[in-house]
């Protein structure tokens, strides 16, 4: 993780979760991560309605010029990128584990703007993840941001945070699995790997 606000966030989650592979939504208090609320973004994981968002930070609401709330999250991303994201979320909520990924968008006037992007799941009462709490971030922040707005932006390499759990096994700048960037369902048929706690598996042994 490079930027501040993705790493403090995931300091954050981390800690409230502690030895549990995520903490509750109710665990998450808005005034303990007020300095960067206004780059993170909560979503609902409906892939029906294209995980919505619930809420959004003011800088991730100004870089696209609209309210978000209640827009589908996937309507940021181009067509391109809207199956790996949808891939990224489902391995996000399912399996419990967190995702950093880069994307890339352009404004209207066709300067581009480089994001960090990260996305932890959220337990409800104990059982699967009904929440996905995360950042949008830009890597350098432009002069015409705010004033331009952004385009749908392409998801770049992503990595799956690693199985660590609890406050103390998990440095500042946690350690990536090293799956090799993006793990989705078409590099899964032809590799024969799944992503399972963290971890890529590959399938094989004797016949």
């Amino acid at each position: 993780m490079k930027h501040p606000s993705t790493r403090e966030l995931f300091d954050y989650w981390n800690t409230r979760r502690g030895g549990r592979s995520a903490p509750e939504r109710s665990e998450i208090e808005p005034g303990a991560i007020r300095r960067i609320l206004a780059d993170t973004f909560m979503l609902t994981f409906d892939p029906r309605a294209g995980h919505p968002f619930r809420i959004a930070g003011t800088r991730v609401c100004a870089a696209f010029g609209r309210e978000l709330k209640g827009a589908a999250f996937t309507d940021i991303w181009s067509g391109a990128s809207r199956d790996e994201i949808r891939e990224v979320l489902a391995t996000v909520a399912t399996e419990s584990v967190g995702v950093v990924a880069g994307a890339s968008g352009r404004s209207g006037a066709g300067a581009t703007l480089e994001l960090e992007f990260l996305a932890l799941p959220l337990a409800h009462r104990g059982g699967a993840s009904t929440r996905i709490l995360g950042a949008l971030v830009p890597t350098e922040v432009p002069y015409w941001l705010g004033a331009e707005t952004l385009g749908p932006l392409t998801l770049g390499m992503t990595r799956y945070l690693g199985p660590q759990t609890g406050p103390d096994s998990v440095p500042r700048s946690p350690p990536l699995v090293p799956a090799n960037t993006r793990v989705n369902a078409r590099v899964n048929a032809r590799v024969n790997a799944r992503l399972r706690h963290g971890l890529v598996v590959y399938d094989g042994g004797q016949t």
